[in-house]
């Protein structure tokens, strides 16, 4: 479910949670009881370690036009090989590719 933000004159901004597209223009603020206005903000930057996100946005804009060389591909650990199951005596008898 998104979360809105609402802005009180006199305690700040506050947030609450109501399904898509269901957020009045403005709600009770939860400490006095006015009335507060819908703000708009940016939609999942709150989300998540702030550092991460400015970090992998330096590292897009970066290799935008500079992309990072790569001399190797990158391990994918140790190969695993397919069980092969034994075949049923009905199937044996089947040519092999």
């Amino acid at each position: 479910m998104p979360t809105y933000e609402y802005r009180c004159d006199q305690h700040g901004v506050f947030e609450i949670t109501r399904p898509l597209g269901m957020a009045p223009k403005s709600a009770t603020c939860l400490v006095c009881g006015s009335e507060a206005r819908r703000i708009f903000s940016a939609p999942m930057v709150r989300s998540g370690s702030r550092i991460v996100f400015f970090a992998s946005m330096d590292h897009a804009e970066k290799s935008r036009h500079e992309p990072d060389v790569v001399t190797s591909l990158p391990s994918t650990g140790k190969r695993r090989r397919t069980p092969v199951l034994p075949l049923t005596p009905a199937l044996r008898r089947l040519p092999r590719p």
